[in-house]
């Protein structure tokens, strides 16, 4: 339960991060930090920990009471929207592609599967986003050096750059709790209702 997911707001309720609960309460403890309910109401740690805790509540045992587990939490003086620049990683290829062989559409553990350049380093291929897939090691073998046509291969989507910021990654939606759902919805509604600049 101290290492399960809590979500971090800036000061305008959009999401910035996601951190554990034990974090969580460390902000909350230092100030630094508010936790959000439903209602979108905001409170200080003392007012938080005041809160009486109904049954279906996950909560946490301190030395003297039980304390009910934040969910979201808003940072005080932080206003900032965090960059969306996409590390080049290993990790974040293997996000983009959910774990799946992009030649054979199967689901592998991340030590079954190998990267694999569509067009192969030997005809001018770059390590890019839009050239390294998630690749099993059967289809990797039977691709080798070749073009996945000439190994009688099609990829499932042509690779691409994503458009989500790092700890948005795809499998947010694999641990999203329920009291996060109206501050991810409103990131959709403030990116197409931000005015731009001229």
């Amino acid at each position: 339960m101290i290492n399960s997911s809590v979500l971090v707001l800036n000061r305008s309720f959009l999401p910035v991060n996601v951190t554990t609960v034990r974090r969580a309460f460390c902000l909350l403890y230092q100030g630094i930090a508010k936790a959000v309910n439903s209602q979108f109401e905001t409170f200080d740690y003392e007012s938080w920990s005041d809160l009486s805790i109904e049954q279906h509540d996950e909560t946490i045992g301190l030395v003297n009471r039980v304390i009910k587990t934040p969910r979201v939490i808003l940072l005080v003086a932080y206003d900032r929207i965090p960059k969306t620049h996409v590390r080049f990683s290993r990790a974040n290829i293997y996000a983009r592609d959910r774990n799946k062989c992009q030649y054979c559409g199967g689901i592998f553990p991340k030590n079954e599967l190998s990267l694999d350049h569509v067009v192969p380093r030997a005809y001018g291929g770059s390590s890019c986003w839009e050239n390294i897939v998630c690749c099993c090691f059967p289809c990797n073998k039977k691709k080798g050096g070749k073009m996945a046509q000439e190994a009688n291969m099609k990829l499932l989507k042509p690779p691409a750059k994503p458009r989500w910021t790092p700890f948005f990654r795809v499998h947010i939606q694999d641990m999203m709790q329920e009291e996060w759902r109206t501050f991810i919805n409103m990131v959709d509604v403030s990116y197409w209702n931000t005015e731009l600049l001229k």
